[in-house]
Parts: structure tokens; C-alpha cells; sequence
């Protein structure tokens, strides 16, 4: 096989995921709606960091595997978190009916964050920084909308020395060892939220970028695609201690299909969920969290591969662990958020 045609087939054929798009995919994207909006950034009353970790297609070797760190927060005067962002809910059952009576838009403020991935594939490795801002509007006494914005870096990096080649000095490849590439980066999101739902839409990788591991111009033909992302949620209340939240992602990358993510988390009073997913044509999953008081909450999810990967993979496994730093009003869960 010719070496270029191989250096294609790593940029699109094994990065991220059967579908061939270029950026991670989450299934948890419900604990962390940030992670792909940056409209997102300081919709809570407090310093929201997140940890999370990936191993996709586990026991499969070289199968893609994805770690992040992000943290945002709302900006202005503390003493007016309680009324700009939210209010003091503590108590044993912070989202009972009361929530959905009680509930007030936020004032209009500013939040800003950072999002930090880490994300390798065989030979391939995608680290990329962003710092985010975001813009939050109330459009009604229970309605608010959010615009954000995200920029910063993408690195990456091509491993030659896990690579093979027939003919060591092919052009395609600059020179062994790890070839850099580094690329601006720039990220866009609106957030629609209430009560009772929220819709998002998101274009990530907005600034398409040549991308080439050779020093000669015939074979820059890789490329990075903007990537889409559109998100919709809403919370029923089956008692005033149980809720359900079904929701979707639908990501558009062109040319590869569209890949579509349903999502439903059941919650005790928001200290104990479980749920399930569903992503088309390529798995199953399961997933269970908690929230431990007002500083800790953990996620976990399963996927079970439906591919025909599932003959050499024993699934995938994500985590997520969050805390609520500087969490005034000792809020045991988001308000904003789901």
C-alpha cells in the first residue's frame, strides 16, 4: 500500500472513532455539556472542574484513548452569585417540584474557562488548550440564553517509530521520530436553558487547517473539518424525589455520516442516577453517578460495542469526576445544568 494513502487512512480512518470524525466522542456529554459548548462557561454559581478519562474499544491495541480537564466559572462579584447565577437550594432533595416553581433565570454575566484534552489513537496524538468565554442573557423571568466562544492550540503529533514503512525515507513522512504540527484552534456554541430544557449547538474546529507530516507540498492532502453538535435535553419530574432526563446529540461531520447519541439519566433527588444510551450503529451503554455533598460527583459509563469491533473488544469505559470549587451556597448539585 502506498505510504500516502496509509497516512490517510490513520488521519481518517482510526481517529476517534468508526465514523471517522476527528474529535473525541463522550458519553457522558450530559455530565458535561462543556467539554463540546463553550456557551457553557460560568452557568453555575461556582468553579466547575471536571476530570474525565476514556479507553475506548477496550483490549483492542492502539484503540483510541482520551483524557481532559476542564474548569469554568461565572465572573463578577461573588456576594451576587447567590441572585446572578442561581439561589441557595441545601437540603436533602435540591431539584424536588419546589425546584421547578421556584426556578429564576440568571441576570446577565459573563463566564469564562479552559478546556484541555488529551487524545491518542496509535501513532496519532490530538492535545489541544482552550480558554473559553461565554455571554449569559435572560430572555425571560425563566429563560436564559448563552453565546461562547473558545481559542487556543491543537498539537498534532505523528509517531513514526510506531509505524512500519516499507521504504524508511518515504516522503510522505518529514523524518522519523514524533512530527509536530501545531494549528490555531477555534470553538463556537449558543445555550438555551430553563427549568425544564436546554438546547445547544456547537461547531468545534471551526478553522479548517492543512494537515501534512511532509516536507513536500504534493502530499498536504489531510485536512482538519469543523465538527457540529447539537444538544437537547428535558427533565420530567415522576415524583418529587425521582426525575428523568431523556436527551440527544446529533454531530455533523462532513463526509463521514451522522452520528446520533440518545441519553436518558434517571436521578434520586440528584444525589444517585443510573441511565442508558444509545449511539447509532455503534453501541450501547450504562451508566450510574452520584454526587457526594457539595464538592464531589463522579460518573461512571459502559459501552457495550454493537460493531463488528465487539469480536476484538471487550467495550469502552469513561469516567468522570467533577468538583464544586468555591461552592458558597454548599450547593449539592448543578442547577444549571443536568
Amino acid at each position: 500500500m502506498r505510504r500516502l494513502i496509509f497516512i490517510l487512512f490513520v488521519l481518517f480512518g482510526v481517529l476517534k472513532s468508526s465514523l471517522a470524525q476527528q474529535k473525541p466522542q463522550y458519553t457522558q456529554y450530559i455530565l458535561n455539556n462543556f467539554i463540546i459548548n463553550p456557551a457553557i462557561s460560568g452557568i453555575e454559581n461556582y468553579i466547575d472542574v471536571k476530570a474525565a478519562t476514556r479507553q475506548q474499544w477496550a483490549g483492542l491495541e492502539n484503540a483510541p484513548q482520551t483524557s481532559y480537564l476542564t474548569a469554568h466559572m461565572p465572573l463578577g462579584n461573588t456576594n451576587d452569585w447567590g441572585s446572578a447565577t442561581s439561589y441557595g437550594m441545601v437540603g436533602d432533595n435540591p431539584l424536588g417540584r419546589s425546584y421547578k416553581s421556584d426556578y429564576e433565570a440568571s441576570k446577565s454575566h459573563s463566564g469564562i474557562g479552559l478546556i484541555a484534552v488529551v487524545d491518542k489513537t496509535g501513532p496519532l496524538s490530538n492535545n489541544s488548550f482552550n480558554l473559553t468565554y461565554a455571554y449569559h442573557i435572560g430572555l425571560a423571568p425563566r429563560l436564559n440564553l448563552a453565546v461562547g466562544v473558545g481559542a487556543g492550540i491543537s498539537k498534532v503529533t505523528l509517531n513514526t517509530n510506531d509505524i512500519t514503512l516499507e521504504n524508511p525515507n518515504d516522503a510522505a513522512i518529514a523524518n522519523s521520530g514524533n512530527i509536530n504540527r501545531i494549528k490555531p484552534d477555534l470553538n463556537v456554541g449558543i445555550w438555551l436553558y430553563s427549568a425544564e430544557f436546554f438546547f445547544g449547538a456547537s461547531v468545534q474546529q471551526i478553522l479548517p487547517q492543512t494537515l501534512s507530516f511532509s516536507d513536500q507540498s504534493s502530499y498536504n492532502q489531510g485536512k482538519t473539518v469543523p465538527h457540529s453538535f447539537f444538544t437537547a435535553g428535558y427533565r420530567f419530574w415522576l415524583s418529587d424525589d425521582v426525575t428523568v432526563i431523556p436527551s440527544i446529540m446529533v454531530k455533523y461531520v462532513n463526509p463521514v455520516p451522522l452520528g446520533i447519541d440518545f441519553n436518558t439519566k434517571v436521578a434520586f433527588r440528584d444525589k444517585f442516577w443510573v441511565g442508558g444510551a444509545y449511539r447509532k450503529d455503534d453501541s450501547y451503554s450504562g451508566m450510574v453517578g452520584f454526587n457526594l455533598g457539595s464538592l464531589i460527583n463522579v460518573g461512571y459509563a459502559y459501552d457495550f460495542t454493537q460493531s463488528a469491533l465487539n469480536t476484538v473488544s471487550r467495550g469502552s469505559h469513561e469516567i468522570v469526576i467533577g468538583l464544586t470549587l468555591n461552592n458558597h451556597y454548599k450547593v449539592t448539585c448543578p442547577q444549571k445544568l443536568w
